[in-house]
């Protein structure tokens, strides 16, 4: 029988959607393995006796993947290749109930804060002395810093305050200890998370303080590189740019959702921020660092988006040019505000949409890149794949953006965590080529 290769104690991980879930992955893993359990992130092997996914709820594409691999795993329990299935996360939290319903034959289900109750079920203890200890399953010379959970903006197209709740900022002397506990395992780069790093300190301090925590957290020895992920426009600090500018730890990079080019699409999201103001923004945060590397997200196909809103998006993305850009097509979601208008441009067209503005987006990142060529840039060494050493320059993100690549030859050889001089010597639309030079 198969179930007698299944090691006792051994849980095997599975992590869907965003870098937040990543981080609570980790954190779950650690307090599993300080519980003696043998932990796997994502094995492949199917000798884990228990299984663990933890789900993404955000849109439709991510929950049907999230519903498909809780579908595979409960499958391979019947068939006896795993004994126990457990379900967390924000598409548990969301749709706890109807799950239960629809697939009875998962162990159990738990939300976005219920470690502890997730932990006991397994007959494991909560411990509290492990806060901010986790088992990396990002390469070790990266990690995700979750610096606040939970959102308190009212964007009517999101379901993230539905699953993960208000927002909560992590203290900053807790946010520095976990850096410096990152660093001694030899972390090097550090990328904030949160739903919202700009309304960071406000519930705490009574004031936005993402400035200072960034000054705080560039004090921590063997931390090369800082990078910001999602940001929000409306009411941006500007005194992150200039610690941006004035401390080379800081990376010249910023993440930040832009949503949409038009105002009247912009109003009807509930952004808090019109047109006008996100280009004047913009042209500020360039104006002080020309250099920086700005990333956006956009969605097409909002309840009520005409041609013309679309054309002025569009329209507006040629005139920004944006170093990086992801969009996204509109997903109704449930309980939320714009789940109250009808869903009134059809699939195919958001699609359309979706794909004129990715096609345009390549055409400036193809000629952002070859702008690049003869340049030297600081490289950190991520992966070997083939015949290549693959990296990325501070102005891109794992996973998402750009990477560098330099062929291997008998007098190249680059460690994995290593920072080299890259000179760039030829382009594509979303990659760099380059030889390393002293």
């Amino acid at each position: 029988m198969k179930t007698k290769t299944l090691k006792k104690n051994k849980i095997n991980v599975i992590t869907l959607g965003c870098s937040k879930n990543i981080f609570d992955s980790e954190v779950m893993m650690a307090q599993l393995k300080a519980n003696n359990f043998d932990v796997d992130h994502e094995s492949e092997k199917n000798d884990a006796e228990i299984v663990i996914i933890n789900t993404c709820g955000f849109i439709d594409n991510a929950k049907e993947e999230s519903i498909n691999t809780i579908v595979n795993y409960v499958e391979a329990k019947k068939e006896g290749l795993v004994d126990k299935v457990y379900v967390s996360g924000c598409l548990s939290e969301r749709y706890k109930d109807d799950l239960k319903q629809e697939l009875p034959e998962v162990d159990a289900y738990f939300g976005t804060r219920e470690l502890p109750q997730l932990l006991k079920t397994l007959n494991a203890n909560y411990k509290h002395e492990l806060v901010g200890e986790r088992l990396l399953t990002t390469p070790t010379h990266y990690a995700y810093l979750k610096i606040a959970e939970g959102c308190d903006r009212p964007c009517s197209f999101c379901a993230i305050p539905l699953m993960r709740g208000k927002h909560r900022s992590t203290p900053i002397e807790d946010l520095v200890k976990q850096a410096e506990q990152l660093a001694k395992k030899g972390v090097k780069e550090i990328m904030l998370i949160a739903q919202d790093l700009t309304y960071y300190g406000l519930d705490l301090y009574k004031k936005r303080e993402l400035a200072k925590l960034l000054n705080e957290l560039s004090k921590v020895d063997g931390i090369s590189w800082i990078r910001l992920h999602y940001a929000y426009p409306s009411g941006f600090p500007m005194d992150v740019i200039q610690v941006m500018k004035n401390n080379p730890k800081i990376c010249n990079y910023l993440d930040i959702p832009l949503q949409h080019g038009s105002s009247k699409v912009l109003k009807a999201m509930r952004r808090g921020i019109d047109r006008e103001k996100t280009v004047k923004l913009i042209e500020s945060i360039r104006n002080e660092i020309p250099n920086i590397a700005i990333r956006t997200t956009l969605i097409a196909g909002y309840p009520g988006e005409n041609q013309e809103d679309f054309d002025e998006m569009y329209d507006w993305v040629k005139e920004m040019r944006f170093d990086r850009l992801g969009i996204f097509a509109y997903s109704h979601e449930e309980n939320t505000h714009a789940y109250n208008f009808e869903d009134d441009v059809p699939s195919k067209i958001k699609k359309e949409r979706t794909e004129k503005i990715m096609e345009l987006q390549a055409g400036i990142s193809f000629e952002l890149n070859e702008q690049k060529i003869g340049n030297t840039y600081k490289v950190l060494i991520d992966r070997v794949e083939g015949e290549f050493f693959i990296g990325r320059t501070e102005y891109d993100s794992p996973e998402v953006d750009n990477e560098v690549l330099i062929k291997k030859d008998s007098e190249t050889y680059l460690r994995l965590g290593d920072f080299v001089n890259v000179e760039i010597t030829s382009s594509e639309h979303f990659d760099l080529f380059g030889k390393v030079v002293a």
